[in-house]
């Protein structure tokens, strides 16, 4: 009985150090958990490099301050670049034509040679015309505007996006971004 009583009491001792240590702060498992940044499908998941509060470049009033021309298939639209480092980096690569591909029936996409600095953050709503960095590496071009959990970085927006879906077609599209 005694020996039971004592084993008892250690299994008990245990089990409360145990709890009391789930429940620290500083939980090395928690601080190691990554939320579910999603993606668009369209490549290497929704990492995020940057701070995800804060100014991510999602602030359309204060955030674009660069003109460019993005070119689709022909078709020129005016642009504005976003004021974040993922968009000077960009802009530092113009003028750029891209091949980009077709995904989703909403987005045309390329996967570029380098990675950009990204500030992740989940828009909600992605509208036709948006600009994006999908990850660290995938530039993609919506033209169409629809709900989204999944996490971007803002690279610009086209200023009037009437006639973009027109513009890229159902397959992939040569688009081309230039400095105006």
């Amino acid at each position: 009985m005694k020996h039971a009583s004592r084993f008892l009491l250690a299994i008990f001792l245990m089990f409360a150090a145990g709890s009391l240590a789930a429940c620290s702060e500083d939980d090395p498992v928690q601080d190691g958990i990554e939320g579910d940044g999603g993606g668009s499908g369209s490549g290497n998941g929704g990492e995020s490099n940057g701070d995800e509060g804060g100014n991510d470049g999602n602030n359309e009033d204060e955030s674009m301050n660069r003109s460019i021309t993005i070119t689709v298939n022909g078709t020129a639209f005016a642009a504005t670049l976003a004021d974040n480092a993922a968009a000077e980096a960009f802009a530092a690569m113009l003028p750029l034509t891209l091949e980009m591909d077709e995904l989703n029936g909403n987005e045309k996409y390329h996967y570029l040679d380098s990675s950009l600095t990204t500030s992740s953050y989940s828009p909600g709503t992605i509208n036709a015309g948006d600009l994006m960095l999908y990850g660290s590496s995938c530039v993609v071009l919506f033209y169409d505007t629809f709900s989204t959990g999944y996490s971007y970085t803002r690279i610009g927006k086209i200023d009037n996006p009437d006639g973009l879906a027109a513009a890229v077609g159902s397959g992939s599209a040569s688009v081309t971004f230039e400095a105006r």
